[in-house]
């Protein structure tokens, strides 16, 4: 809805490993000269974040590798806790949501809190862009991201292990941009891995990036931004729920900024 409005977010790539800074060629995932593996972290023009009213998770922009806005209204619920507050013995439990649980706020219908990744993920890529997005999962990532391809036009081949497709179910049937390539039964997250690797040999298909690309982790990062910003500080200590690690990463690189912001505390 406000896409006229919208300019897309200001930021530099910082190479973790070395500290050189250098700009976005609109899909980087590595830093070009670096000879070491590492990571690449967006630095962002506005050191202080601004949340702005919009329902979804695009209220965030500011911290966000964006180029445009779609149609978005996922968004966290962050509330403070009293029953399992109380059952912890605990007086300022504070519990961010990432699913549907639409009484709390929380509006993420394919119930994943994937839905933060691929939000961002799509936001990154250009309208101009002809290219077939390749991602490989197990099956709550490509829920998300068929959900939100699917919602927004955008080219899209999912990898899934045969014996994980039953965990691919939708509220309503996706667009045809939407494709499926499957291993055989008895194959792993790792075949389908290889699976979307074949793929990308061909031109025509460009890699997600997994934990490299810092739309992904950046967007895992706003469930650290709606609990600092509803809490009104940094928390004593935070508990996530940790499977790849790049959860962890993104909690890290989140607090990192909001540390730099000055507004919420230094923990």
């Amino acid at each position: 809805k406000n896409m006229k409005d919208f300019t897309p977010t200001k930021y530099n790539l910082l190479c973790v490993a070395t500290g050189e800074e250098f700009e976005d060629n609109g899909w980087s995932l590595d830093c070009p000269t670096c000879e070491k593996p590492s990571l690449i972290r967006a630095k962002y023009a506005k050191k202080q974040l601004t949340v702005y009213g919009d329902k979804g998770l695009y209220k965030y922009r500011d911290w966000l590798p964006m180029k445009r806005i779609l149609k978005c209204e996922a968004t966290h619920a962050t509330y403070k806790s009293e029953g399992l507050a109380a059952a912890l013995s605990l007086e300022n439990l504070y519990i961010t949501f990432n699913g549907y649980f639409p009484e709390k706020g929380a509006t993420m219908t394919t119930c994943s809190f994937k839905e933060t990744e691929a939000y961002s993920v799509c936001a990154r890529t250009s309208g101009e862009n002809d290219k077939v997005l390749v991602v490989a999962s197990a099956g709550n990532t490509a829920r998300a991201f068929a959900k939100v391809c699917s919602e927004n036009n955008i080219k899209l081949l999912l990898a899934v292990p045969e014996d994980n497709l039953d965990a691919l179910w939708f509220d309503a049937p996706l667009n045809d941009c939407v494709k499926l390539i499957s291993c055989a039964k008895g194959g792993d997250y790792f075949d389908a891995i290889h699976l979307s690797n074949l793929a990308l040999k061909s031109p025509k298909f460009y890699a997600e990036g997994g934990a490299k690309n810092i739309a992904r982790r950046d967007g895992m990062g706003t469930t650290v931004l709606s609990a600092v910003t509803t809490i009104g500080r940094i928390p004593d200590y935070y508990f996530q729920a940790v499977g790849s690690g790049t959860g962890a990463i993104a909690a890290w690189e989140a607090n990192m900024r909001l540390i730099e912001d000055g507004r919420y505390g230094t923990n």
